[in-house]
C-alpha cells in the first residue's frame, strides 16, 4: 500500500498533498451543488424526471447531478436555474463553497 498522497510537515504531522486536497475542494462543489439541486426541485415538489423534462436533459443526468456524480457545463446550469425557476448563486473561498438557489418572484 502507498502513502504518496501524504506527505510529512515534520516528524509529528502528516498532511495532504496538493493533489488529494483539490480534489475534496472540487467534491465539496459537487455535493454542494447537488444538495441545492435537490433542495429546489424538492422545494417546487417536483420529481427528477419533471425537473428533466423541464431543462431539456435526462432523468439520469438528473440523478447524477444530484448524486454529485457529474460536474455540470456553465450552460447546462443556465438550463437547471430557468427550469427551477431560480438564480443560481455560487460562492467559492479557500475552504468553503456554497451553492444555493434564489427563487424568481413573480408579481403579484
Amino acid at each position: 500500500m502507498t502513502h504518496s498522497r501524504w506527505t510529512r510537515r515534520n516528524d509529528d504531522e502528516l498532511t495532504e498533498s496538493a493533489a488529494v486536497t483539490e480534489v475534496r475542494q472540487e467534491i465539496r462543489l459537487s455535493m454542494a451543488l447537488a444538495e441545492a439541486v435537490y433542495l429546489r426541485r424538492t422545494e417546487l415538489d417536483l420529481t427528477q424526471t419533471e425537473l428533466a423534462h423541464r431543462a431539456g436533459l435526462t432523468q439520469a443526468k438528473i440523478s447524477r447531478i444530484e448524486g454529485a456524480d457529474a460536474v455540470p457545463t456553465l450552460p447546462l446550469l443556465a438550463k437547471l436555474a430557468r427550469a427551477l425557476d431560480a438564480s443560481l448563486n455560487i460562492a467559492i473561498d479557500e475552504d468553503d463553497a456554497q451553492v444555493s438557489f434564489t427563487p424568481h418572484t413573480s408579481a403579484a
